[in-house]
């Protein structure tokens, strides 16, 4: 089985796959990303999917993933994207055509990488993979439901739709869009192995055990305390290690804040993440005590353990770039979800 990885990064898909003993080939431009991935050991073709041929794959790719990256769309970026939606939606009806427009219509968009959304389709209809599946934000999902629609002209079953991280293992409340499609089993979403609160056992099935919580994934073991105050009053006690879950009233917890802004979400370590949105500031989420004093910044490795990925996993380039790199990643539980299904009957027809 050759699964090709659109838009690789630094291995969210390939790690899903690596959990199934499977990997897969990934197409990725960033050097810093690409070296990621090598330290992994992800196999990756430095290059630019755009620009890539599709002719020398023809008949060699049984399942294709793509990732095209986000920033026109998210709501943490300028949404140049919603502005260039309708050049997107030409650009899928031109490729379903068999007619090529992207270089016309790349030079008429506000930002030209929003087109970079058309390309699982321009490799899809050149290379006829057994599977699909695609990620964005939200905001692109009209984009997926055309692609939807144009891949079930040419065969394929479907599936569109927004799944939450949190439903499938992952200690962090992340909402992404997905496409799912294949020819050889009827696409359906994957099924959460968790539920908000939990779910409890009934006639049709033994339950979902609740959503993981950052102190599931983090640990968290017993942090440092000490007497800060007029000791002969009792003054107050924090953790100075942390991050610190107090089971105490006065110790001090450690809460996760994503964002600067006076309404910036706020999870206490008994709860999943808040989304983790780094942007080109890593500072923007930050350890805060229960008072809201300001501790210290997310650690690397503890937004990648948030992430999904494990704890030891080989990051490359500056500390912004590898807090890019875990936020723009698909977290890996998530993709093994998917994957699951769609590798598995690959598999039942190749046999």
């Amino acid at each position: 089985m050759t699964v090709l990885d659109l838009f690789a990064g630094p291995g969210g898909w390939s790690e899903g796959l690596r959990a199934l003993d499977l990997s897969d080939i990934g197409i990725e431009m960033d050097p810093a990303v690409c070296a990621t991935r090598a330290a992994a050991g992800h196999t990756t073709i430095r290059a630019d999917v755009a620009a890539y041929p599709t002719a020398p794959l023809r008949g060699n790719v049984t399942g294709l993933i793509g990732s095209p990256p986000c920033q026109t769309f998210s709501a943490a970026g300028l949404r140049a994207g919603n502005t260039d939606l309708p050049l997107c939606h030409q650009a899928l009806d031109d490729l379903a055509r068999g007619n090529d427009t992207r270089a016309v219509l790349r030079a008429a968009c506000v930002d030209s990488r929003s087109l970079l959304v058309v390309e699982p389709l321009r490799y899809a209809l050149d290379l006829r993979p057994d599977w699909i599946t695609l990620e964005e934000v939200p905001a692109a999902l009209p984009l997926f439901e055309h692609t939807a629609r144009l891949l079930a002209q040419v065969g394929y079953s479907t599936w569109t739709g927004v799944l939450n991280a949190a439903d499938f293992g992952l200690a962090q409340t992340r909402r992404r869009a997905f496409l799912i499609a294949s020819r050889t089993r009827h696409a359906t979403p994957p099924e959460p192995t968790h539920a908000d609160g939990g779910a409890p056992a009934d006639l049709f099935g033994d339950g979902l055990p609740p959503w993981r919580t950052m102190l599931d994934v983090l640990g968290c073991p017993p942090a440092l305390v000490v007497t800060r105050g007029n000791h002969t009053t009792g003054g107050s006690t924090f953790p100075t290690t942390g991050p610190s879950w107090a089971i105490t009233g006065r110790a001090r917890s450690w809460l996760l804040k994503v964002g600067n802004r006076p309404a910036a979400t706020r999870r206490r370590l008994d709860q999943p993440a808040p989304m983790l949105l780094f942007g080109k500031a890593p500072n923007d989420v930050s350890w805060i005590d229960s008072d809201g004093t300001s501790i210290r910044r997310l650690a690397v490795q503890e937004a990648a353990v948030l992430q999904g990925f494990p704890a030891p996993y080989p990051w490359a380039g500056s500390r912004t770039k590898q807090f890019e790199q875990i936020g723009n990643a698909v977290p890996p539980p998530l993709a093994t979800a998917l994957l699951r299904p769609l590798v598995a009957s690959a598999l039942e027809v190749a046999a």
